[in-house]
């Protein structure tokens, strides 16, 4: 009868109107009879428009819940509230959020769709480019990763992608030691890809020192303006990093 088993009364009612024949007696008269109510429906109430909804119609619309509608439901993910987190630089955050959703261009992907391209990685041009390898298995990127957070994590460190994701995450952690562990952990991403991208297109490569500098330095320049902006709980926050170099 094209009526999906949960359907509400209402929603057998506004299908497809076309009559239908069946060979079962007992389906011929259900037709006829939900046609007799959509009729005397049509005659004794004035036509409305109607919206619909998660629970059924309404006649009014509502965003909130035609966003739902359209969208596809997916589980939350665990990480996304130690992407997008207050004061973070949206072209780092950005970047940080297609590592983590495993969109970015990587070799690996790449060769998906053309299997002939080289996806060796081009900063250590050792091992096949992914996404876990490139933050920070690669011998480069795991120098840059190491001088920015060794003082900070200490015997927790790690250089595994998965592993960083779960430490992020923690919202136990003491404020000053979570936002620059995540600050330096979207500074490290922006400037590995950068590099990557500078190299694939064929441009001199950094050293690896020089690439340390910059990042450590945008990192020191971030906390100097949230002490000059007098952030609350900031004061001291270039003090934090300072104490975390080794």
């Amino acid at each position: 009868m094209g009526i999906k088993r949960e359907a509400t009364v209402e929603e057998a009612l506004m299908r497809d109107k076309r009559r239908r024949r069946y060979r079962s007696r007992i389906l011929n008269e259900i037709e006829a009879e939900m046609e007799t109510v959509s009729e005397r429906l049509r005659v004794n109430a004035e036509a409305v428009n109607m919206w619909r909804c998660g629970s059924g119609y309404k006649q009014r619309f509502s965003a909130h819940e035609t966003w739902w509608l359209l969208r596809m439901a997916r589980e939350r993910c665990n990480w996304s509230r130690s992407i997008w987190f207050s004061k973070a630089t949206p072209k780092f955050a950005f970047v940080a959020w297609l590592a983590a959703s495993n969109r970015l261009s990587t070799m690996d992907r790449i060769t998906q769709w053309d299997p002939g391209a080289d996806a060796t990685c081009v900063l250590c041009k050792r091992e096949p480019e992914s996404r876990n390898h490139l933050f920070f298995e690669c011998s480069f990127s795991n120098q840059l990763w190491e001088h920015l957070t060794k003082g900070i994590l200490l015997s927790d460190y790690t250089n595994a992608w998965l592993s960083i994701l779960e430490i992020i995450s923690d919202e136990g952690m003491k404020k000053k030691k979570r936002f620059c562990l995540r600050y330096a952990l979207q500074a490290a991403l922006h400037a590995l890809w950068w590099e990557r991208d500078k190299i694939k297109y064929n441009e001199k490569p950094s050293p690896i020192g020089a690439t340390m500098k910059m990042v450590d330095k945008g990192i020191r320049n971030k906390l100097s303006i949230l002490r000059s902006k007098r952030v609350k709980g900031w004061e001291n926050g270039l003090q934090f990093w300072f104490s975390t170099r080794i």
